[in-house]
């Protein structure tokens, strides 16, 4: 059996130009965002207890937990809103296609019987509110198939922000992109009055928890304070002191006294409402970072004591609202597919991981997050290796790049443009300046940032490994044949070539102790091989249902574990049959990426999810 320890989840999915909204459970302390098909329940005091519910099958847009706590609704880019359980597997309660394009937010009424949601219609209607409940006098709940509960005309563009008053009498209200802010009463909702006293999007809208009050923010940088019951505009924000950049977003203090935005000008600012709707900044917050367009401040959420904000670049930070001269816990992660995996061997508690935008994080075993690496040249990272105080990884630029590991930040980088497109690196442990590159026809061998030899091979290369004493490769082909070289200086001599693969190699690794290889393929078969007689030591590896990405051998040589598109990691014993696996299910969402050993009984995975485990 194989039991999760610890997630490290990926961050939320941001866009430049657009404010996200996350939302959150105050009885819980849980908080809801979205990336790619995922939605993350992260809770603010447990950082490494996540949850993720992957059952979108369209990239997912905002999600909401219910008034009682007990249900999630959570919407996508094509317009369906699920409704699951919070409990035993997230049950899924109900599915309804709502709009017929994208929708960017939906809200609860106060008695979770009814849901508004809004978005882009393409052509058709922009905001619906419908019945989630029968309104039927029985002892029990019947969900109703999303009766509509009013008609919501008035705005002409995408409708970014929607809102239920959390008291009787009943109103929504929405904003978007055609400068409006829409004011509805009901149940059935009929449009009541329209204001467009914003000069640009209005990106979000809140009521405050009495009821009272209503406060609408916008890319023209500034906040309007409405009637809640009413809909008349009774106050703004001050301009004094106020944001130099688009509010993206906007969140009440739970005592309904105080409001946080957070805007393009990467900071966030906490404001006083007074009691005739004027509002005047009692603090601003910085964004922790460096300044760059990846600061500014894109969603927040004040809940409890936390005053949450989220950055362009996905950094969370938590802010406590009764000691706002405390620093903030920060913390971040991947946003795209982690592509790979390494383990110091120094030290096997801190884990480096990478993604195709170039990004390089550290995690730390029982600790999560621990920082982003800087390096001075941020290309994209395909291919990545570590040893001793070194990164060794190559890109789309046909460079080898080698940059010095100092602490957490890079130090200087070297590299070499080996002249054709990098498939596959590997480095002999043992001599770590000796790296071996593999290209579409050939290798080629590296001392350190020269170029020893450059081997057209006569056949398409698809993975391969040197030995750790840098003496024998192993070269993979299109054609699912191995072909075993030895090294002498800088001279490659094929001794032999392995054919049992049915499909192209994906992946190639010597066991720790060396007296083995595995080798794995497109075609979801892996095979370990004795190194000594070249035999296959153990067949019939065949239970995944895709491509293998990826594979790693346990430190004391006795297990290979390998990961796969199919979302599962196998745990092979070597003594034993293929038939004595372990099976981790859906262990990244869109595919196994990255896989590293930690020890001889923990592993850690990555994968199209952007999460590591």
């Amino acid at each position: 059996m194989a039991e999760l320890k610890e997630t490290y989840a990926c961050i939320p999915s941001t866009e430049r130009g657009r404010g996200i909204l996350i939302s959150g459970d105050p009885k819980s302390n849980s908080i809801l965002y979205c990336n790619g098909r995922s939605v993350i329940i992260r809770y603010l005091d447990r950082p490494l207890q996540v949850a993720v519910y992957g059952e979108h099958a369209y990239q997912a847009t905002v999600a909401r937990y219910s008034p009682n706590g007990e249900w999630i609704a959570s919407a996508d880019v094509s317009g369906t809103v699920r409704i699951w359980g919070t409990h035993n597997d997230f049950v899924l309660k109900k599915e309804f296609r709502v709009l017929s394009g994208r929708i960017d937010d939906l809200q609860w009424s106060p008695d979770g019987m009814r849901i508004v949601a809004c978005g882009d219609g393409k052509g058709k209607s922009l905001v619906r509110a419908f019945m989630l409940v029968s309104p039927f006098p029985s002892s029990f709940f019947l969900w109703d198939s999303g009766t509509n509960v009013g008609e919501f005309d008035g705005h002409s563009k995408r409708v970014l922000s929607c809102a239920f008053k959390p008291t009787r009498p009943f109103r929504i209200a929405t904003c978007g992109e055609d400068f409006l802010m829409n004011f509805y009463e009901g149940p059935p909702f009929k449009f009541k009055l329209s204001h467009r006293e914003h000069s640009n999007f209005v990106n979000c809208l809140r009521f405050s928890p009495d009821g009272s009050k209503l406060i609408s923010v916008s890319s023209d940088k500034k906040g309007i304070i409405y009637d809640a019951k009413t809909g008349d505009i009774i106050g703004e924000l001050s301009s004094e002191d106020g944001h130099q950049g688009s509010i993206y977003a906007v969140s009440w203090s739970p005592d309904s006294k105080q409001v946080l935005t957070v805007s393009a000008d990467k900071s966030a600012k906490i404001w006083d409402i007074s009691d005739d709707a004027k509002g005047k900044v009692k603090k601003t917050l910085a964004s922790p970072g460096s300044g760059g367009v990846e600061d500014m401040l894109v969603g927040c959420l004040w809940q409890n004591d936390h005053l949450v904000t989220v950055s362009l670049g996905g950094t969370i930070s938590i802010f406590s609202a009764s000691d706002l001269e405390k620093s903030p816990v920060s913390f971040s992660g991947h946003m795209k597919n982690v592509n790979s995996l390494a383990v110091l061997r120094s030290d096997p508690k801190i884990i480096l991981s990478t993604s195709y935008d170039g990004l390089i994080v550290k995690w730390i075993q029982g600790i999560g997050y621990s920082g982003k690496l800087d390096r001075k040249v941020t290309s994209q990272i395909k291919c990545f290796a570590i040893v001793e105080g070194e990164i060794v990884s190559c890109a789309f630029d046909n460079k080898i790049w080698r940059v010095s590991l100092l602490g957490d930040q890079c130090g200087d980088a070297n590299s070499v443009d080996v002249g054709t497109q990098p498939k596959d690196l590997s480095l002999a442990l043992n001599s770590p300046e000796v790296t071996l590159v593999s290209f579409e026809t050939g290798v080629i061998l590296l001392r350190g940032t020269e170029v020893l030899s450059t081997k057209n091979l006569g056949f398409t290369v698809t993975a391969s490994v040197i030995s750790p004493d840098g003496t024998e490769a192993i070269v993979g082909g299109q054609d699912g044949k191995l072909h075993l070289y030895s090294i002498t200086g800088d001279t490659l001599n094929e001794e032999v070539v392995l054919e049992k693969h049915r499909g192209a190699i994906t992946v190639i690794r010597y066991s720790p102790d060396v007296s083995m290889f595995a080798s794995a393929d497109v075609n979801r078969e892996a095979v370990v091989w004795d190194r000594a007689s070249r035999e296959v030591k153990l067949k019939n590896m065949l239970y995944h249902t895709a491509r293998i990405n990826c594979l790693d051998w346990s430190p004391d040589n006795t297990m290979v574990a390998t990961g796969s598109l199919d979302t599962c990691v196998i745990i092979y014993d070597v003594s034993k049959p293929a038939s004595h696996r372990i099976t981790i299910k859906g262990a990244h969402l869109g595919g196994v990426y990255g896989l590293a050993f930690t020890d001889e009984r923990s592993i850690v995975s990555s994968g199209e999810d952007a999460c590591v485990r």
